[in-house]
């Protein structure tokens, strides 16, 4: 399955809690919050989703690797540290993820995986976006209750840090 684009959307609940819609049938949406003291903690936050994301998709990658190749995966458990730091500015940043993914093979299969560790990670799309950067541009439109939709503030544009 391949997307061109697709479109999420997110409301506020209260304080910094959000309900994001993945507009998927089916899906219910997922509450994200800050933890506290700014939020509440009743959901992850925006950079444990980012982690979940890259997590997620090496996750799928490896094992569509490893089915592809006829290795019976029985299980699988993936778990990504995160590093946090402050950049130059003092804002904080995720300075790494790392990423340890543990496929269950029978033992006589394990010489097999090899190839699929060449190959996953460079079929991660996630993955690769975040190393690569990916441009994100910003609209603000503010909202009034006498007249929604109106225009935007204006646009800023940038690059993720690779």
């Amino acid at each position: 399955m391949t997307e061109e684009s697709f479109e999420i959307s997110m409301e506020r609940v209260e304080a910094f809690g959000f309900d994001v819609d993945f507009r998927l049938e089916g899906v219910a949406p997922l509450r994200m919050d800050e933890p506290a003291p700014l939020g509440g903690g009743n959901g992850p936050n925006p950079a444990r989703l980012l982690a979940a994301a890259v997590g997620n998709c090496l996750s799928a990658s490896a094992l569509f690797c490893l089915e592809k190749a006829r290795i019976p995966v029985s299980g699988m458990r993936t778990t990504v540290r995160t590093s946090l730091g402050r950049n130059e500015r003092g804002r904080v940043r995720i300075e790494a993820l790392e990423v340890t993914v543990q496929p269950t093979v029978p033992e006589a299969d394990r010489e097999r995986i090899g190839r699929c560790l060449g190959l996953f990670e460079d079929f991660c799309m996630v993955t690769q976006s975040v190393r690569g950067g990916i441009d994100v541009s910003v609209d603000v439109v503010p909202q009034s209750p006498e007249a929604p939709d109106e225009p935007g503030l204006g646009r800023t544009a940038g690059a993720a840090a690779g």
